[in-house]
């Protein structure tokens, strides 16, 4: 395990703490551990296990992919069946503007790949000024340079040494620290001009687009009011700007619909995915491009200088096909939205904890804000300290809750049942119990 070295850790009080916690088989919403321990995976992984696990449909997917073809390229004109099906099969669960679909092998590189189209499209367009990327504070766009450099993670910008000249942030649309007075309406017009304000700073000829999740997952599970995008829309229509919605964690029925920006109201003209599209049981990625972008694209000329050895991999097509086959057979979209209102109540209910400011919810993707002072929405010293200890409290009570930085954030698989639901919340009390010990002293 000494060889191992790991992503988005502490390393020092990692190897302080005794190394990693081994994780070794899994079914439905449970994973189990190296000691045997059973736990309830509130988090889908990453995000990312909309299905559940133990899925033999999407094992015997890949097997019987592997000994017809393991793998061949989609450089130079060649493509492979299963990643012809599943671009058929992408665009016939989006929005009829959107026929052609672009592999990668994750998040991050669909994101980069938006970066890489979108600079050119406007060249090609006789517009090679508009370079600029607006995105938000604590939006979260993948870990590689050009991703790191889209998202909104300060931390993640320090580390990169000298930020990469283009991209801008706003403020995040999070009402439970920013929305003061207002009410959540005002806010998200509120919100929403920022957005205005930085094109205008930026100069409106110079912007690209405007990039976000429809919910920001790892800033916090973000639900933005319902005035939020569709301003955010006019404003950016008002200026020629292009959208695109980030739907990594969104997409594939995690807010009840397809996609987070039909839950969230708006139309965007490009779309990342990745996670929710096999399962997470392969990795893979891809973007969505609406007509209008691809005809001017293909109509304009030229070689697009951009790919991946591995992009439209045939094994992980052929996983990320049946995955969704199986989500429009079992109709876990509807399920999800039917489900919504009751993960929310259950959510609710722990909003009489001492600890426990708010919670809000869409579909299967929920947070619990941490609060020092309910009343005012106050917050811990040295952001993340109380997130921790709650979260180290959860898992070792058997439940899966991330911690971004005071929020608690929960996305289970879309397969939950309502009784999962109430054992989930029943174990969230539990942590949130073992913390408020910890930190009685601290709270107002």
């Amino acid at each position: 395990m000494e060889h191992h070295f790991h992503p988005f850790t502490d390393h020092r009080a990692f190897h302080a703490e005794g190394g990693p916690r081994v994780m070794t088989q899994a079914d439905g919403i449970y994973i189990w551990d190296g000691k045997g321990n059973k736990i309830l995976d509130g988090m889908s992984g990453l995000w990312c296990v909309n299905v559940g696990y133990g899925r033999k449909e999407l094992a015997e997917a890949a097997y019987r992919q592997m000994l017809d073809l393991p793998y061949y390229n989609t450089f130079f004109k060649s493509t492979t069946v299963p990643t012809t099906e599943l671009a058929a099969k992408i665009s016939s669960v989006m929005p009829e503007r959107f026929k052609h679909i672009f592999f990668t092998n994750s998040g991050s590189e669909s994101n980069d790949t938006i970066v890489r189209f979108v600079r050119h499209y406007w060249k090609l367009k006789g517009k090679p000024y508009r370079q600029h990327f607006i995105a938000r504070i604590r939006g979260y766009h993948g870990s590689t340079m050009v991703a790191a450099n889209l998202g909104g993670f300060q931390g993640m910008h320090e580390q990169v040494g000298t930020e990469l000249p283009g991209f801008h942030h706003v403020q995040q649309p999070h009402w439970f620290d920013f929305g003061g007075d207002k009410t959540p309406e005002e806010f998200g017009l509120d919100a929403a001009s920022a957005v205005e304000r930085k094109i205008l700073e930026v100069g409106p000829d110079n912007v690209a687009a405007f990039i976000g999740e429809p919910i920001q997952g790892a800033g916090g599970v973000i639900i933005p009011p319902d005035t939020y995008w569709p301003e955010v829309q006019r404003i950016c229509r008002k200026y020629g700007i292009l959208i695109i919605s980030d739907e990594v964690i969104c997409g594939f029925g995690r807010t009840g619909n397809w996609w987070g920006f039909q839950s969230m109201g708006f139309e965007p003209d490009i779309v990342p995915m990745a996670k929710g599209l096999s399962s997470g049981y392969l990795p893979i990625g891809a973007v969505a491009f609406a007509d209008h972008l691809i005809r001017d694209f293909f109509d304009l000329g030229g070689e697009f200088y951009h790919g991946m050895t591995y992009a439209g991999h045939p094994v992980a097509s052929a996983v990320a096909l049946r995955n969704i086959e199986i989500i429009e057979q079992e109709k876990l979209v509807d399920r999800t939205r039917e489900l919504g209102p009751y993960f929310a109540a259950g959510l609710a209910s722990l909003r009489d904890h001492p600890i426990v400011g708010e919670t809000r919810s869409m579909g299967l993707i929920g947070a619990i804000e941490l609060s020092n002072d309910k009343a005012r929405r106050g917050r811990f010293l040295k952001p993340g300290r109380v997130g921790t200890l709650c979260r180290d409290h959860s898992i070792r009570n058997g439940l899966i809750m991330r911690a971004c930085w005071d929020t608690m954030v929960l996305a289970p698989p879309l397969v939950i049942s309502r009784q999962e639901i109430d054992r989930l919340v029943q174990l969230a009390r539990v942590a949130l119990d073992a913390t408020y010990s910890d930190i009685k002293s601290e709270v107002a």
